[in-house]
C-alpha cells in the first residue's frame, strides 16, 4: 500500500471517528460510507439494510462464489478519554471497539474492486448496524433486499489488544462465545420505613439471587461447559429514607462458548428466579436482552483465511480458544461459510470499550491485505 494511499485512509478514519453512533442510530456514519462508495462505482449500492445498514455489489465477469466482506458501522454509548484531534464530536458516544478502523479496511476493498472487477462471482461489502446490541446481523439477513445478495462465503475480523500490530490470528470451531443479558424483575409491596412488616420487600431475594447467580458459574477453562455469571447492574425500591421498598432489579450477563450450554444456564437461572420469588413472596419477570449466539469459524472458509494470510504475508497463528466477548457475525455462518479472524491492535493497546481505545492507523493495511488476498484466492485464482 502506498503512503499516499495509506493516508488517504487513514483520512478516512479519522472522520468516522469523529461521529460515533449507537446501535440502530447510525443515519450519518451510514451515509458517509455510501458516499465513499459511490465514488468507486459500484454496481449497486444497497442502504437500509436492517436498519442502516449499507452494502456496495460488485460483480464479476463471470459466474462464480458470492463472497461477503463484513464490518460493522456502530459505535459505543461511552465517553472517549482522548486529545486526539480527530477525538469524538458526540457527546458520550465513541468509536471505543475499533469499528470505525474496520469500516475503513473493508471501505478500501472498493477502490481495488474498482480498478480491477473480479474475473468471476460476485463481491460484496456489507457494513453492518446493530453489531454491539447483537440485532444487527439478523436484521440484515432478515431484509428483503439481503435476497439479492445472499452470500455462499462470508469474512470478517475484529482487532485484538494484546496482539501486537500486524500479526493475525484465527481458530477452527468456537470463535465467539454466546452471551445474553438477563433482566429480573422483582415485585413486592411497599410499606413505611416504620413498619416494615406491613410490606413485602424484595431486599431478601436480592441478596439471595446474587451470590446464587453467580454460583451458576463454571469451569473457567473455555470449553463446552464454560459458563459464566456476571452481576452488571442492581436496584432496590427509591432513593428514599421513607419507604420500605416494594420493587426491585437484577441484571447480569450470561455467556457460554456453545449453545448447548447457554439453554442449559438459562433454564438454571429461571429456576433459580423462581425458587426465590416464591421463597420471598414476589412476583418475578424475566426479561432476555443483548442476544447473541455463538459464533463457529466453518473449517473451509478458515483454510481460506489461512492461505489469504500467507498469500499477503500474515501467516496466521492457530489459537485453540475463542474470544470471551461475543460477535453477531456467526449469523451469517448458518448460510454462508464463514470465518472470522483477529487483528492485532498493539501489546500496549487499553482493551476493547475502555474510554482510551483507539484503533492504530498502521493495521489498516493488514486487514485491507487480508481481505484482498480472499477476494483473489476466490474469484481471479
Amino acid at each position: 500500500m502506498t503512503t499516499e494511499r495509506l493516508a488517504g485512509l487513514v483520512r478516512l478514519r479519522h472522520a468516522l471517528h469523529q461521529i460515533p453512533e449507537v446501535s440502530g442510530n447510525e443515519v450519518k456514519t451510514a451515509a458517509a460510507v455510501a458516499n465513499y462508495l459511490r465514488q468507486h462505482s459500484p454496481d449497486q449500492v444497497l442502504i437500509d439494510l436492517g436498519g442502516h445498514g449499507v452494502a456496495a455489489v460488485f460483480d464479476g465477469q463471470a459466474e462464480g462464489p458470492k463472497v461477503l466482506i463484513r464490518c460493522e458501522l456502530d459505535g459505543l454509548p461511552i465517553p472517549e478519554h482522548s486529545d486526539k484531534h480527530y477525538r469524538s464530536l458526540h457527546q458520550g458516544r465513541g468509536h471505543l471497539c475499533g469499528h470505525d478502523g474496520h469500516m475503513t479496511m473493508v471501505a478500501a476493498l472498493a477502490e481495488g474492486l474498482a480498478a480491477k472487477r473480479p474475473a468471476r462471482g460476485r463481491v460484496v461489502l456489507l457494513f453492518q448496524p446493530a453489531e454491539e446490541t447483537g440485532k444487527g446481523a439478523a436484521a440484515v439477513i432478515s431484509d428483503p433486499a439481503f435476497a439479492r445478495i445472499s452470500p455462499d462465503y462470508a469474512f470478517s475480523l475484529h482487532n485484538l489488544p494484546g496482539l501486537p500490530v500486524g500479526q493475525v490470528a484465527l481458530c477452527s470451531g468456537p470463535a465467539n462465545c454466546a452471551s445474553r443479558g438477563v433482566r429480573i424483575r422483582l415485585e413486592g409491596k411497599t410499606s413505611h420505613a416504620a413498619a416494615p412488616q406491613d410490606g413485602v420487600s424484595p431486599a431478601g431475594a436480592i441478596s439471595r439471587l446474587l451470590p446464587g447467580l453467580e454460583a451458576l458459574s463454571s469451569n473457567t477453562d473455555l470449553g463446552p461447559d464454560f459458563a459464566q455469571v456476571t452481576l452488571t447492574h442492581a436496584r432496590l425500591g427509591e432513593a428514599s429514607f421513607g419507604i420500605a421498598p416494594g420493587q426491585g432489579e437484577v441484571w447480569a450477563t450470561l455467556r457460554t462458548v456453545t449453545d448447548a450450554r447457554m439453554t442449559q444456564l438459562l433454564a438454571d437461572t429461571n429456576d433459580l428466579v423462581v425458587q426465590v420469588g416464591a421463597k420471598e413472596g414476589l412476583q418475578v419477570e424475566v426479561e432476555y436482552d443483548d442476544i447473541f449466539e455463538a459464533c463457529t469459524n466453518q473449517n473451509a472458509a478458515v483454510s481460506i483465511l489461512q492461505e489469504a494470510g500467507r498469500a499477503a504475508g500474515y501467516p496466521m497463528q492457530m489459537r485453540n480458544d475463542p474470544q470471551r466477548w461475543s460477535e453477531d457475525f456467526g449469523q451469517f455462518g448458518k448460510q454462508a461459510k464463514a470465518a472470522m479472524f483477529w487483528l492485532g491492535s498493539g501489546v500496549d493497546q487499553p482493551q476493547l470499550h475502555n474510554p482510551d481505545y483507539d484503533f492504530p492507523d498502521e493495521a489498516i493495511p493488514v486487514g485491507v491485505g487480508i481481505f484482498t488476498a480472499v477476494i483473489n484466492g476466490l474469484l481471479n485464482a
